[in-house]
């Protein structure tokens, strides 16, 4: 989703949700804005494995996983909320 929707605007993201990450200007939660990603982690090993787009208000936008509709989900939902590991402004990712 994140690559599509970003795509779409001209800035390219890599594939892989993790480098993602690792590549892009980390936000402080507190100072998140509608448009950055937000990265989640249910398996610390691996790394953040899922991302969605932060809308405002608490929400984002994702696609749970392939074949599933784009949902709209919230930070204060507990499976968000407890695997929440940050968020990139990912226009610095060119």
């Amino acid at each position: 989703l994140a690559m599509y929707v970003y795509g779409q605007l001209g800035v390219k993201l890599t594939h892989y949700t993790g480098a993602q990450y690792y590549e892009g200007l980390h936000i402080p939660l507190s100072e998140i804005a509608p448009g950055d990603l937000l990265f989640f982690d249910q398996n610390p090993v691996l790394g953040p494995q899922h991302e969605g787009i932060y809308i405002g208000d608490g929400r984002f936008i994702q696609a749970p996983h392939t074949g599933d509709v784009v949902k709209i989900s919230s930070l204060d939902e507990p499976t968000y909320g407890f695997s929440f590991v940050g968020a990139v402004r990912p226009y610095n990712l060119n």
